[in-house]
Parts: structure tokens; sequence; C-alpha cells
């Protein structure tokens, strides 16, 4: 199975997406989804958009992958149900464990893995087939060998076009932290689109420093068949109808052999002129630091004519036509197209241009409406027959429907064959393309009312049975785990050198995970647990084991972890970035202890606690986890630091933290600490930073923040 995946963030999109040619779409409610912005369904709409797709063999995917706390439980699981119940190929989970309750209980539901659950390696891949899914999502930054040992355990999803998260899966706290929106929650205001300097040579000027450039995997995608992937994702819930059009053409382009139509994709959305992505390494493009939204394609250049602005070029343009001018490779205006004129176009703006100016297209009228004219239609092939003294009789691709009472003949006016094939092809709003093979008449007399009702009910029921709601209906009854509250008086300090730190558990995260660390361990006396990053590949997985025999187990903010402390027979400390944020997931968890997700308010965590629950309770605050180099990989000029300094547009300074794992991966914290006055819970607290930091600037509890 090769599948090409759609956005639709509401109907047009969605009806553009089938009409397109797609095979399936994913979409959110207007509950529970990480696009909460997008325009999403209602139950009614739903409903509609599900049947249409139902239609032409499109597969409906429903995201509801959001952190679920525990208040919305009874909700989130009615919804999942009522999705289910209402035709839904398979639903979208972020949250591995409430997934696994769920499919105890109604195993006939379909589930995938988001994204957001970070799978990334084949561990995590396995641990998601145990636990119930169907296929798993993988993280944009899963290397293509790793993408191919994954495909064997189970069903893989992976993107292929649209915006990259600057932060690795599900990982991303920093519009929760920096300004109240949780990314996690649906709510993501997209902080790493601003603009940002870097305390390094050559970075000091502020630019788009962590917005990435758009994936486009184009003829790549070959590469991904050839590892096993069965679905291919667009990303674009956000964007505009003719965007998920020209994707789609795009990829069943190439797909079918042809040349895909890479203009039409730029000139709806591109931003930053493209990269390949991760799985195929970080390429000169991957960060788009000049301009930060849709660049459009180059068109051509500004001629300066007596006061007029002439854009000259060798293409066709209609008013209204949409540009974005560019000076040095940042922009610096935009404009409309005025009409034609003696050597090339008027661009009208109210930006000061200069001769040499690139003109870029974002908005192309006569190709928008070209991607939006095609109609999707479905082929029936029509018989009739109108005999006096029968019922009138339609087939349609084989099932018979009968009028209402015999035909008599006609006294003046018979029913000509033609008429009967005028009527039909009206086809009511349905989505038909009907095609006659035998019509038969033999001067029969019917009101035009009564061969209008016909008709209507013809289409109507073969409507129906296109349709048709197959999933077997699930009626389960979840009993929600109760849990017996506790206090955890226990403290876990999270550092990079455990020499002399006093804490119940160490948890040691390593600057370089190729090089032995026993020496950072002299001196303590409690639990000694290393840190494990979320995202590892295979490679540093088997790596990273020699590593862990020195401690008494492992701590990982990936679901991978649970699997890896398997594998090392080690107890597990289920990590802050698993985002467990309700009971269900909570009795889930088979850790020796379990941090509670920092989307929750203390007095959310404290319902929560038990004695091996804890909750992050001081210290920094990491908002980031950065699967490549934000200084473009110019190794040659590296300083090799340890830490850097993010600063805002307002003056904000975000620590930015490298460490190595074989190769350099970043961290950002957040611009003030954490100070709270506890939970009931077991107390974290985050000492990552040198000491330089550690005391930055005291600022808000957590549940002062939501």
């Amino acid at each position: 199975m090769i599948e090409i995946l759609s956005p639709a963030g509401g109907e047009e999109c969605a009806y553009a997406a089938v009409n397109a040619g797609t095979d399936a779409i994913y979409l959110g409610l207007d509950r529970f989804s990480a696009r909460s912005s997008a325009e999403n369904f209602d139950d009614e709409k739903f409903l509609k958009i599900t049947k249409y797709a139902r239609a032409f063999g499109v597969k409906v995917y429903v995201a509801l992958n959001t952190v679920v706390k525990d208040c919305e439980l009874e909700n989130f699981l009615n919804s999942v149900v009522s999705v289910w119940n209402g035709g839904a190929d398979a639903i979208i989970l972020q949250d591995l464990f409430l997934g696994k309750f769920i499919k105890q209980s109604a195993p006939q539901i379909k589930l995938h893995l988001s994204t957001q659950a970070g799978t990334c390696n084949a561990l995590g891949a396995q641990l998601a087939k145990d636990s119930g899914f169907d296929r798993v999502i993988l993280a944009r930054e899963t290397k293509l060998k790793d993408i191919e040992k994954i495909s064997k355990i189970i069903q893989t999803e992976t993107f292929i076009q649209g915006a990259l998260c600057t932060c690795f899966s599900g990982q991303c706290y920093m519009s929760s932290f920096a300004g109240g929106n949780s990314g996690n929650r649906g709510k993501c205001k997209q902080p790493c689109r601003k603009l940002y300097s870097i305390d390094r040579s050559g970075f000091e000027e502020q630019a788009y420093r962590l917005s990435l450039s758009d994936l486009s995997v184009g003829e790549n995608i070959h590469s991904l068949i050839d590892a096993g992937v069965s679905s291919f994702k667009i990303e674009g819930r956000m964007r505009r109808p003719e965007y998920v059009a020209a994707a789609v053409n795009y990829y069943k382009s190439i797909l079918s052999g042809k040349d895909g139509d890479i203009s039409a994709l730029k000139r709806t959305y591109n931003r930053g002129n493209y990269t390949n992505g991760l799985a195929f390494g970080q390429d000169k493009s991957f960060i788009s630091s000049a301009v930060q939204g849709h660049i459009g394609e180059f068109v051509g250049i500004i001629k300066v004519e007596n006061t007029k602005y002439i854009l000259q070029t060798n293409q066709k343009f209609s008013n209204g036509d949409g540009f974005k001018i560019l000076r040095g490779g940042k922009e610096v205006g935009g404009g409309s197209c005025g009409g034609e004129c003696k050597g090339g176009y008027l661009v009208n703006t109210r930006t000061r241009l200069k001769n040499g100016d690139k003109v870029f297209i974002t908005t192309d009228v006569a190709l928008n409406e070209k991607l939006l004219q095609t109609k999707r239609l479905i082929p029936v092939k029509i018989s009739a027959e109108f005999l006096a003294g029968n019922r009138a009789k339609i087939t349609v691709d084989g099932e018979e429907f009968l009028g209402d009472g015999a035909l008599e003949r006609a006294n003046s006016r018979p029913l000509l064959k033609e008429e009967i094939i005028r009527n039909f092809q009206k086809t009511d709003g349905y989505p038909f393309s009907p095609e006659f093979t035998d019509i038969k008449t033999d001067g029969v007399f019917i009101t035009a009312a009564n061969l209008n009702a016909l008709r209507r009910s013809v289409y109507e029921k073969t409507y129906a049975r296109l349709t048709e709601n197959k999933n077997e209906q699930v009626f389960p009854e979840f009993v929600l785990p109760e849990i017996t509250n506790a206090l955890n008086g226990k403290t876990a300090i999270i550092a990079t050198n455990l020499s002399g730190v006093n804490a119940d558990i160490g948890i040691l995260k390593s600057d370089d995970y190729s090089q032995d660390c026993s020496s950072l361990l002299n001196g303590f006396e409690g639990e000694k647990f290393l840190f494990v990053p979320p995202y590892m590949t295979g490679e540093e997985v088997e790596k990273i084991i020699g590593i862990a025999e020195q401690f008494d187990g492992i701590y990982c903010d990936g679901y991978f972890g649970f699997e890896l402390a398997k594998k090392l027979n080690k107890p597990f400390f289920a990590g802050v970035g698993l985002n467990i944020a309700n009971s269900v997931s909570l009795a889930g968890v088979e850790a020796k202890y379990t941090c509670l997700s920092k989307e929750l308010t203390i007095a959310e965590a404290d319902a929560l606690s038990q004695n091996n629950v804890f909750y992050l309770s001081g210290g920094n605050i990491k908002v980031m986890d950065l699967i490549y180099c934000p200084f473009e990989k110019k190794c040659s000029t590296c300083d090799k630091r340890k830490t850097y300094t993010l600063t805002d547009g307002e003056g904000r300074e975000f620590p930015l933290r490298r460490y190595v794992t074989g190769e350099c991966r970043f961290e950002v914290y957040n611009c003030a600490d954490l100070v709270t006055n506890g939970a009931k819970c077991g107390k974290i607290y985050d000492l990552t930073l040198p000491q330089k930091n550690a005391n930055r600037t005291r600022g808000h509890s957590v549940n002062g923040i939501y």
C-alpha cells in the first residue's frame, strides 16, 4: 500500500484534497486537536465529509492528539467512541498509554500513534505495537536507516511535505512557558518563527535562527517507499485549499513516473525554498533564517522607471497576483500586479524599491482557480426500462431500483429515450458521472415530477450505499482507575555532574554520550539514573548501552526508554517529557518512578500524587530539543562551547546548551528558572545549566502560567 495523506483543516481543504485524488485525509475536531487554530470540524461537518470521502474510497483519520488532563478524560473517551462510530478509519493519539487503555476496552478501534509521541527508533516502534497501535507516525527527525527498521515492525507514516517543527516532536514547551499557550494542548503561537540572535560569531544579528524551511522530499519519496513506508503525509491543516491540491498533484505525478509541478507547489506555499529533511541529513537550506514565511517562486527583477516599479519577466500575470520582494536575500516588502505595461508588469507597493530587487510570486490567482476547478466524480453505469404494464426500473452499477406503480401507455406524448438520459444527467449535487448503457421505453407516460422524484430517490440510495459506514460500532464501558493519593517525600536532581550533590535520586545528564562518565558520579550516595535524551537513533541506542551499565537505572523523556530499560534489565524513570497528565496514563506506566507533565498545574499534579510520582519543582526549564545544528553545521569554524545565549526581540535570554551523542544536539531553556512551593509529589530539580545560569531571574511557578 502506498498512501498519499492530505491535511484537512476545514471543509474546503477536505474537498480540495479528495478532488485532487488523495488516498486519505486527516482532520481535527473542534476539541482535542493539536491544531486548535484550524477551522476543524464539528460533529455534523465531520459526518458529512466522512461520507463524501468514503464515496471515493478515501480514508479519514481523526487527530485527537493533545495532552489530555484528568478532568477531560470522560469527554475525550466519548469523543473517541463518537468519531469511530461516525466512520473514522483511525484515530491519532499522542498519549501511548491512553491508547493502550482504549484498545483494551475497544479492540476494534484502529489507532495511529501521533508524531507528537516521538517514535524515532525500533524500540519505540515495538512499544507502540505491543500497546495495540496499528501505525506510528514517525518523528520528522527519524533517520532513513531507522525508518527501514521501524517499517519491519509496524506500519509507518512519514511526512513528505510542509512545515517542520524546530523542536523534536512532542518536546516543545516554548509556547507554554514563553507565552502561556501550550503547543501540546493545540495552542502553539510559534515562537520559533520569531527573530533571535545567538552569541556566537556570525550569528549575533537578529534573524529567524530557529525557523526551518518547509519540507519537500520530492523524488526522495522513492527512497522512503524502498524503506517500507506505507503512508506519505502532507503537513498543512493551517494552509489553504489550493496548497493542498497542489501538493497532492505534485506527489501523485511523481508516483506515476511524471515530473511533479514544483512551480505550482512553490506558488501556493514555500518557506525557505524547501529542504529534504533530516531523514536525508541536514542540508544547506534546512534553516530559513532570512525569510520567515511564504517566499513563493522567483519570477523576475524590478526596474525603476519614472517613479514606477516594473517587473521584468518572461511570464504572464493577472491583476491581483501577489508578490514578495527580496533584496540581498531578505524580505523588504510586498506588492501586487497592477497590470501589463511596456517592458513587463506594474508592481503596486508601498515599499520603496530599487533596481535589481528580486520578485517572488506568492499568490497566483489563475493558478489557484485552476487548482480548485477539478471535481472528482464517480462513474456510474445506468440502464433503464420504462415499459407499459411494469414499474419503471433503473439499474445503477448492477443494483435495481423500481418506481411506484405500473406505467401506462401515453395517449399523446410518449416518454422518449433522450428525455430519460437528460433527466438522469442531473445528479442532484451528488458526485456522479453517469454513463448510459441500455435505455428502453415503449411509449409510456410519466409526469416530470414523478420522473424527477424517481431520479432523486435512485441517486440518494446509490450515494447511501457508497458511503455506508462499515465500522463495527463500539459501546465500551471505560472503567477509569482509582488513584490512591499519597505523598512522596523524595528528591531527584538532574545535573551534568553528580559529584557533591545531595539527593535521593541523581539523574546524570551527560555532555558527551560517547565518553565514559563514571568520574561524574564520585561521592553521590543516592540512586544513580542515566538521563537518556528523548531522541536517539538506533545506532546511538546501542552505543549508550555500555554507559548505562554504570547506573542503577535510566531516565528518559521518550517512550523508547521503557524498552531500553527492559533490554538493560534496569529500573526505569519515566521522564517529564512523556507528558503523563491523567490517571489512565499514570496507571499504565510500568516504571519505578514517574514524573508528571510540566503542562500540569500544581493542583492537577497533587491530585495524581503517589509514592513513586514526581513533579518538576524548580531549576531550569527545558523548552526545546533541537535535533539539528542551529549554526548551519559550520563545523570548521565552530567554537564548540557548551552553552550559548539565544536572545529574542524583547531582550529575553534563553540558554542554548550543546551536548554530543556522536553528533551535536542542542537544548533550549526558558529565560527564567522555575520557582514553586512544591507539590505533594516527589520533587525534581533540573540543574543542568552551569551555575552562572542557574541563578537567572526567578520565574513564575507553573500554576501561574496556565
